[in-house]
């Protein structure tokens, strides 16, 4: 019974990853080029697009860069360049040109979790919409990610990504 009461318990925290492996160096996974590929659902769960990315990573002492071309299944492209910084703490903050304000990250174990908001374009007027995310790395190449997106506090769908260092 207690193991069935842990499903439906309080969320997660980077403290429960604290002890697995291998353990996640956001630099070092990113550096070099990535490949990965996403879905974007709707709070009901109902898959609304497709894509995948190319990324390429670049280390210069503390500041990674990644830059990220997105292709959507309906042919439209975006891009979104990170500068991600690690601090002397061990978390990361980072910037793109659509997030607002500064994202901020910790790792732990295997996991970073990662939050920031993304200012989406839709018709005539954007949206800022908070990404909370949660990488998970499975093995030197392969990274999990999930990111619930909240507007007021309300879940407005997921994103769910798969990477592979290439």
């Amino acid at each position: 019974m207690m193991s069935l009461l842990g499903l439906f318990g309080c969320s997660a925290t980077i403290n429960d990853y604290q002890n697995t492996k291998p353990v996640f160096n956001l630099f070092s996974y990113f550096e070099g080029n990535i490949k990965a590929w996403g879905m974007l659902q709707d709070r009901s769960g109902k898959q609304t697009r497709r894509f995948t990315v190319d990324i390429i990573g670049t280390v210069n002492e503390d500041v990674l860069t990644l830059e990220e071309d997105f292709r959507f299944d309906d042919g439209e492209k975006q891009r979104r360049v990170w500068v991600i910084s690690q601090n002397e703490d061990g978390t990361y903050t980072g910037q793109a040109d659509d997030v607002v304000g500064e994202a901020t990250g910790i790792a732990l174990g295997n996991t970073l979790h990662w939050q920031y908001v993304l200012r989406i374009p839709v018709d005539e007027t954007a949206y800022d919409i908070k990404f909370n995310d949660w990488m998970h790395l499975q093995d030197e190449k392969r990274l999990f990610n999930t990111a619930k997106m909240t507007k007021w506090g309300f879940t407005v769908g997921t994103v769910t990504l798969f990477f592979e260092k290439q």
